[in-house]
């Protein structure tokens, strides 16, 4: 049982912290270094690295969510049901939907979009020598995929 729920806890901030980790030091790092060393495609290429890094990450909260859920689930059936046993599947439950939604429906419409502004922009373009895509910040502020 103590080895269940070590493996329950180490999941939980292994997920939890690498959130923490990505929002708070990974981005606003990633961003304003290449935005600073290249000025002018720093944040498109910032934009690539971090999604790859999403890309990743979430490979990692579903193996968190799985191994969350199998845990919870091992331990009710091993001993006695933990505290609040039905709550925290709900709630690793949800995380893992909302995990799975974000990586799997949001990063497909973040790539259709940055295709399609890329599209258009190589459509338009007359010099062919972009090193980069261009991002979808650079839309008209009142188009929708902005």
């Amino acid at each position: 049982m103590p080895l269940l729920r070590f493996a329950y806890v180490l999941a939980l901030a292994l997920w939890l912290g690498s959130m923490v980790v990505l929002g708070a030091v990974v981005a606003p790092v990633l961003f304003s270094t290449l935005s600073a060393i290249a000025p002018e495609s720093g944040r498109a290429l910032a934009g690539q690295a971090f999604g790859n890094i999403l890309l990743r990450f979430h490979y990692l909260a579903y193996a968190a969510g799985g191994v969350m859920l199998i845990t919870l689930a091992a331990m009710a059936l091993l001993g006695p049901r933990p505290r609040s046993f039905a709550i925290r599947m709900g709630i690793v439950a949800v995380m893992l939907g909302v995990a799975a939604y974000s990586g799997v429906i949001v990063l497909r419409e973040i790539d259709g979009i940055q295709a399609q502004v890329a599209a258009v922009a190589a459509t338009t373009a007359t010099d062919h020598k972009v090193a980069v895509p261009p991002l979808p910040s650079s839309l008209a502020a009142n188009d929708p995929r902005r």
